[in-house]
């Protein structure tokens, strides 16, 4: 198993529940166990169009045998599953799932990056982040 942090943001609907909800489905995949959430925190949208809503983000701590790209499919099926379409980037979503890291492992395909690249520019995931490391 590999121990991995995610990533979670809302900032469409009820976003505490989307979290929530998220937070459970990710627990029910398949060889995956989520061991520790961050505290949820409101910070404002980055990027993106103007007058978004503010987000909550958090961080998780899951050990999973998913394998990265695996992992990720997952994800964007739960991202679905809660209500995310893709339209404008950094535009408002139910709920935003990102590998930050997945084990020691780099990774940089088309499809995905680890060490996610903006971890360190964002202070809404290096605060719940640093929380559960």
């Amino acid at each position: 198993m590999v121990t991995c942090y995610l990533g979670i943001g809302s900032n469409l609907g009820k976003r505490r529940k989307n979290i929530e909800l998220a937070v459970r489905k990710i627990n029910s995949l398949k060889d995956t166990q989520v061991l520790k959430l961050s505290r949820i925190i409101e910070s404002s949208p980055i990027g993106g169009p103007l007058n978004q809503r503010e987000f909550l983000n958090a961080a998780l701590k899951i050990r999973t045998e998913l394998g990265p790209l695996s992992l990720l499919k997952n994800l964007k099926i739960i991202e679905r599953q809660i209500g995310r379409k893709r339209t404008v980037r950094f535009g408002p979503r139910p709920i935003d799932l990102d590998v930050l890291f997945y084990g020691e492992r780099v990774l940089n395909n088309r499809k995905l990056t680890i060490p996610h690249p903006r971890i360190f520019e964002r202070k809404f995931v290096t605060r719940p982040l640093l929380e559960i490391l």
